[in-house]
């Protein structure tokens, strides 16, 4: 049996959780111009850790659809996707947005960061990171590759309520930034709330 439970990351924060082989997690893209980043740890080491370039090279495709997994840096499968009901138009190329990204955007003081949120929510849940922050998966993330080889920092392209589900393949630890960006287009300039469901499993009585 499985229960479902919501919650919230708050307009340019971000939230960890734990979950078991087989349970689930839906992002919601509540406004359709949020961008999520989203990175996966297994349970027993954290430094074994979702990768998209590895990703990249077992689907074939610059990210998985339906049915497709993501893998880790030492190619073993940790996340399957079971839903989409975006576009499908996500980036795997993108490093999280750091302190130093806002400083080169022209940034003066503080800016919240993917980078800083990562760290936040993983020391919250009691696993603070000791290393760098891996490259994320970057759902919802509109960057088109020109014929040229140029990236370009597009407009989001999705609607209101578009879902991503997620399935663990291991028990692992998952963690997401509703991305702060409001300087490139990237979330329609306004950052805003996304919806986290969790599909627990739960053991019959």
């Amino acid at each position: 049996m499985s229960e479902q439970k919501t919650l919230i990351v708050p307009a340019g924060r971000g939230l960890a959780m734990r979950l078991a082989e087989g349970e689930t997690v839906s992002v919601v893209n509540v406004s359709g111009t949020q961008v999520v980043d989203t990175w996966a740890f297994c349970a027993e080491n954290l430094d074994h850790v979702m990768s998209m370039e590895h990703s990249r090279v077992e689907n074939g495709r610059l990210s998985a659809g339906v049915g497709g997994h993501y893998l880790t840096d030492r190619r073993e499968p940790i996340i399957e996707v079971v839903e989409d009901t975006s576009p499908g138009i996500h980036d795997t190329i993108m490093a999280a947005c750091d302190a130093r990204r806002y400083e080169l955007l022209g940034c003066r003081g503080h800016h919240r960061s993917c980078a800083d949120n990562l760290r936040e929510a993983m020391e919250a849940i009691g696993l603070p990171l000791s290393g760098k922050v891996p490259q994320p998966l970057n759902l919802f993330m509109n960057i088109p590759v020109g014929a040229d080889g140029s990236l370009t920092q597009g407009a989001p392209l999705g609607e209101p309520g578009d879902r991503v589900t997620l399935k663990a393949l291991r028990n692992c630890v998952v963690a997401f930034s509703a991305c702060p960006q409001d300087i490139t287009p990237i979330n329609g300039h306004s950052p805003t709330d996304v919806e986290v469901v969790l599909g627990r499993m739960r053991t019959a009585l």
